[in-house]
């Protein structure tokens, strides 16, 4: 578990809800099941409607990943790259086959690539495609945490619209006042919090983690280039030593 991000959510509520507790106001109040349902489920929408499905789907997926994190692959992969070389030097490039197990699809085509013989411009050329494809992807679903970002304050607005329209309804009651007031203040409140104290750090954050991926991926593809060249094996080492001062 990634103990930052779960300390920093808690400080931004806890902050929230201290302050406005310091202030004199209840912490119930701030609990307004009208106004979340406007604030939420409107954002989604809009999210939604303005996203392909598949990628909605995908970065909804995506939000575990501010907590639990992708496991860092940066030293079993320096260490495979080790074999690799090691392997090609020693019985050529047909050898790699035996690696091409890998439950990772880029490494599959990368030493796919290399054991065809494709040549190494080639190869780089279609890796590179491979790569802007994928960070395309993923940049795609990690937006949609921005977009709900930028919509999430204008629906709070909506709903305290609609919160006070309820109150000019009920001028003459004035027991029913008191909760179309509510729901109209606490909908702006949640439409600024969620979209400041979670959607954009959320968005932020997984856009990281996906350029980290692209940053592992980019440098693969200098290995296979360069094991498709038959560089040196102190120029795969080097590769490696970029992989791993990058943790």
């Amino acid at each position: 578990m990634d103990f930052a991000s779960l300390i920093g959510l808690a400080l931004a509520l806890a902050g929230l809800f201290v302050g406005h507790t310091l202030d004199g106001g209840r912490f119930a109040s701030l609990f307004q099941p009208a106004a979340f349902a406007i604030v939420v489920v409107g954002t989604f929408g809009a999210v939604l409607l303005q996203s392909e499905a598949r990628s909605f789907r995908r970065g909804m997926r995506m939000l575990r990943w501010v907590f639990f994190p992708p496991r860092s692959m940066r030293q079993p992969l320096a260490h495979a790259i080790a074999l690799w070389s090691l392997s090609a030097r020693r019985d050529g490039l047909l050898s790699l086959e035996q690696y091409m197990g890998t439950k990772d699809l880029f490494i599959q085509k990368g030493l796919r690539l290399v054991v065809d013989g494709i040549q190494p411009e080639k190869l780089r050329n279609l890796l590179e495609t491979e790569i802007n494809a994928f960070e395309f992807a993923e940049r795609q679903a990690a937006r949609i945490w921005e977009s709900a970002a930028g919509y999430a304050p204008t629906i709070g607005i909506l709903g305290a619209v609609l919160g006070l329209i309820h109150v000019m309804e009920n001028l003459s009651d004035p027991s029913r006042l008191g909760s179309g007031i509510a729901v109209a203040f606490v909908s702006t409140v949640y439409g600024v919090g969620l979209a400041n104290l979670f959607f954009l750090p959320v968005g932020n954050k997984l856009k990281a983690i996906v350029a980290d991926q692209v940053a592992q991926y980019e440098i693969l593809t200098e290995v296979f280039h360069d094991l498709a060249s038959g560089n040196h094996t102190r120029v795969v080492e080097e590769r490696v030593a970029s992989l791993l001062a990058k943790r």
